[in-house]
């Protein structure tokens, strides 16, 4: 079975104005003062913010169980410095990010001006094991038109600097001002693949494998494939709910590839509308339908996804845990809504964070 790990990044905010607030080097310092486990939690680009990596798990339960915690870990320091953490992709109050200050954000920010500044978003990361770097190729290659509905499913960010964006998942939009980010060509190889990697750094524009921000790459630390479109999940076990889909793509595109079916050709282009589609409309209206690109009902494209991973699921053992997890999903809404339902009822963003707050480690 293949192992999956989760990286979820987390803002940190004013208990309570809600306001995000510059504290990652204080709320790092005390988890190291607590004992922390090494590693566990990390420094972003914005000082508003803070990361967590999971252990590699094979079970989604201990998986869901370890995000909890370390959600929970995470409050604890919050709070310890009096801040707390949420989970929120951008931050529904306006915001003048603070970069970190480390060599490589710094060159960041004058390389790219205004578009590092504004970067204060949230995604969620998740590493599913491959079994060499051609598996791992194959595997790009064939799952490409299926991530923007992870996009969708995930969608936590419909507020910008105090607006409505108008989007499920603002986050997407902003993380695309990034001349790197985004869906990639069909490879074929992992030389093709590596040789893609050492020209854009060759460039000059990216100084290096890690700025290579593919919507879904080989891992440089680990054997794994890295998938990077979701936005940071409001609910643990919507995390816990793109992890299984994760890992049931990843093993799916591997069986095509052994069975020697081809991946869909689509363009780069054509998937970029998708993803576009999916951050503007997330779980409502339409998105694009992944074999045919064109418009179909968002709810007919996730239960493709659904039937498009089914045999790895069952194989797994996650296909009914899936299957509540989407049910429950599609019921309460997904982040974007939940947020939305806060300020129609309460009209105030510091409410809408609030109530975030208490779903982050619910």
């Amino acid at each position: 079975m293949r192992t999956v790990g989760v990286e979820e990044e987390l803002l940190l905010v004013d208990p309570e104005t809600g306001e995000p607030q510059a504290r990652a080097t204080a709320v790092l310092a005390r988890a190291a003062q607590e004992g922390a486990e090494q590693d566990v939690f990390e420094k972003e680009l914005h000082d508003e913010q803070v990361e967590f990596a999971t252990h590699p798990q094979s079970e989604m339960a201990a998986l869901g169980a370890e995000i909890i915690r370390c959600r929970k870990d995470a409050a604890r320091h919050a709070e310890g410095i009096g801040s707390a953490v949420v989970a929120l992709a951008t931050s529904p109050l306006p915001v003048s990010p603070t970069i970190t200050m480390n060599s490589r954000y710094l060159w960041m920010a004058r390389e790219f001006g205004l578009a590092t500044q504004v970067q204060l978003v949230c995604g969620c990361h998740v590493h599913v094991s491959v079994e060499s770097d051609e598996e791992g190729v194959a595997v790009l290659d064939r799952m490409r038109p299926w991530l923007p509905v992870l996009t969708a499913l995930s969608a936590n960010s419909p507020f910008w600097q105090g607006r409505d964006s108008r989007y499920a998942s603002y986050r997407t939009q902003v993380w695309d001002m990034w001349p790197m980010a985004g869906p990639a060509d069909v490879f074929g190889t992992p030389e093709r693949y590596h040789q893609c990697v050492s020209d854009l750094i060759a460039t000059g524009v990216v100084r290096d494998e890690g700025m290579v921000y593919f919507d879904a790459r080989l891992s440089q630390r680990y054997p794994t494939v890295e998938i990077r479109v979701a936005d940071v999940c409001l609910h643990p076990d919507t995390a816990v709910l793109i992890a299984a889909l994760a890992r049931g793509l990843v093993e799916t595109a591997a069986r095509e590839w052994r069975a020697g079916l081809e991946p869909l050709g689509h363009s780069a282009g054509l998937l970029r509308l998708a993803t576009w589609r999916a951050a503007r409309s997330g779980m409502s209206e339409n998105l694009l339908d992944p074999v045919t690109m064109r418009p179909r009902p968002a709810v007919e494209v996730i239960r493709a996804l659904l039937d498009h991973v089914e045999e790895a699921l069952d194989a797994d053992g996650d296909a009914e845990r899936v299957r509540t997890a989407v049910s429950e999903l599609m019921r309460r809404g997904n982040g974007a809504r939940v947020q939305r339902e806060v300020m129609e009822r309460t009209g105030s963003l510091r409410e809408v964070v609030a109530a975030c707050v208490r779903h982050t480690q619910a």
